[in-house]
């Protein structure tokens, strides 16, 4: 694959290569010599404390979760913002104290492909390695920097992910890292290769940064398209009048406001209370919040099943929208279509089924999309050990309501809007995808020697490294 995605950059190769007898990388450049990560580091671990020890003051601690979701590759305190520790533990606890050029692994991870996730420190500042950690600290006849585009290629990944052991949770230990093989040109070559990849890299995440800015305003943009939509309707010229509701403000005045309870055909439901963990899909499929991707589709690889017996008073209609209730989901919707087959629904879920005498189901889901909607979710938590909004709550929500001829009219406006948008955040979301399979194939290309970018110069017409 690197070398299909580099042709274009005619990157050339070195003039010789040796065999490694490594299974998964059969050549490198003569001069360079292979290792195990054992033989050029040592180990430590971090803070054995849990995030009732973290506070916003003291000394920045980074634990496994922000390897994960946050700052992964690199870090530095005075550009991230960490939850800290108390400065006692820098006497009582020094073994977790890090240096600039020490990586930081997550010791766990929930799927594979998070097996091997690291964070590297690249600033003096003092930073405690937290929980769920392992450290490397590598010694200093290699670049450190050098060391962390190896760490994130696709080969040094590919070891870790065949090594870790695990079902739901995967574990990372300093075992299987120490046994890790690597390969190693001489450290100037190290520089100039870490120079080479962090010019082009950074190239590649502006772009990327770029297009995660436009699908970040299409989504604004949708959000206000179906605001304005379902509170102001089509016409720009239609009377108004104030809806005595906080949230929906001026409304046509020939629309009516209705709180949810006053539209539905049953009171809401909450689900079932049940764990299910039987893959039988000739049984009704549970569905849980996690089921359903942002565009409101059912996904394929999460599919769970409850017998009859126990789904038969959860089961779903068509045009039935779910609720979530509670947990770091609360107020995320959406709607049951019967193409989804049999489907009972998770008790953190509320149903509500909309009498469509009244108004079509689309349009209260289409409400449940705005950003009033999410205004009125934060307003109506109960801040207790979990997030949660009851439906008690819910029965309460307020919308504004057309004519059954005027809301199809809006609702066939907005299902064209939204394929709008959406066919332009799959665009921006196929050149991320395209400009991510680059970046790898780049620093994979580069740190085993399939490229050869000691005479890189950059556009400033500089050689780059030392």
């Amino acid at each position: 694959m690197a070398g299909t995605a580099l042709s274009a950059r005619k990157y050339k190769a070195y003039p010789e290569y040796r065999d490694t007898e490594l299974r998964f990388l059969e050549k490198i450049p003569k001069a360079w010599s292979t290792s195990k990560v054992r033989f050029i580091s040592s180990f430590g671990r971090g803070l054995t404390i849990t995030k009732a020890n973290l506070k916003d003051t003291g000394v920045p601690c980074v634990s496994y979760g922000e390897v994960h979701s946050k700052y992964g590759f690199e870090i530095d305190p005075l550009k991230h913002q960490l939850k800290c520790v108390d400065k006692e533990y820098l006497e009582s606890s020094p073994y977790a104290i890090l240096s600039k050029g020490d990586f930081i692994f997550a010791d766990t991870s929930e799927d594979i492909e998070g097996s091997g996730n690291f964070t590297q420190l690249i600033s003096d500042e003092v930073l405690f390695a937290g929980y769920h950690t392992v450290v490397i600290r590598p010694n200093i006849t290699n670049y450190y920097r050098f060391l962390a585009y190896l760490f994130d290629s696709t080969e040094f990944r590919t070891q870790v992910r065949d090594a870790v052991k695990g079902v739901k949770v995967f574990s990372v230990t300093q075992a299987i890292l120490k046994n890790i093989s690597i390969w190693l040109p001489e450290y100037n070559e190290q520089q100039k290769i870490a120079s080479f990849l962090d010019h082009e890299t950074a190239k590649i995440d502006t772009l990327i940064a770029k297009q995660e800015k436009l699908i970040e305003l299409l989504k604004e943009k949708r959000q206000a398209v179906i605001s304005h939509a379902v509170t102001k309707g089509l016409n720009p010229n239609a009377p108004m009048r104030d809806s005595g509701v906080e949230w929906l403000g001026e409304v046509p005045e020939h629309w009516e406001v209705k709180k949810i309870k006053y539209i539905v055909k049953e009171p809401l439901l909450y689900g079932a209370n049940e764990a299910a963990e039987d893959i039988d899909k000739s049984q009704p499929r549970f569905v849980r919040i996690t089921d359903v991707d942002e565009d409101g589709t059912l996904r394929d690889d999460t599919f769970r099943s409850l017998p009859q017996e126990i789904a038969l008073p959860y089961m779903l209609k068509d045009g039935d929208i779910l609720l979530a209730r509670s947990g770091g989901t609360v107020g995320k919707s959406f709607i049951y279509r019967n193409s989804w087959g049999s489907c009972c629904f998770a008790g953190y879920l509320i149903k509500a089924s909309i009498n469509e005498g009244i108004i079509d189901a689309d349009w209260v889901y289409f409400n449940t999309l705005t950003n009033f909607y999410w205004d009125w979710i934060k307003s109506s938590q109960i801040q207790a050990t979990i997030q949660n909004v009851s439906a008690d709550k819910y029965n309460n929500f307020e919308i504004a309501i057309p004519s059954k001829d005027e809301s199809r009219e809006i609702i066939d406006f907005l299902f064209k809007s939204l394929k709008r948008f959406d066919d332009l955040t799959l665009k921006s979301e196929s050149a991320i995808k395209l400009m991510q399979e680059r970046k790898t194939a780049l620093i994979s290309a580069a740190v085993t020697g399939k490229i050869d970018v000691r005479d890189f110069v950059s556009e400033q017409g500089q050689p780059q490294g030392i």
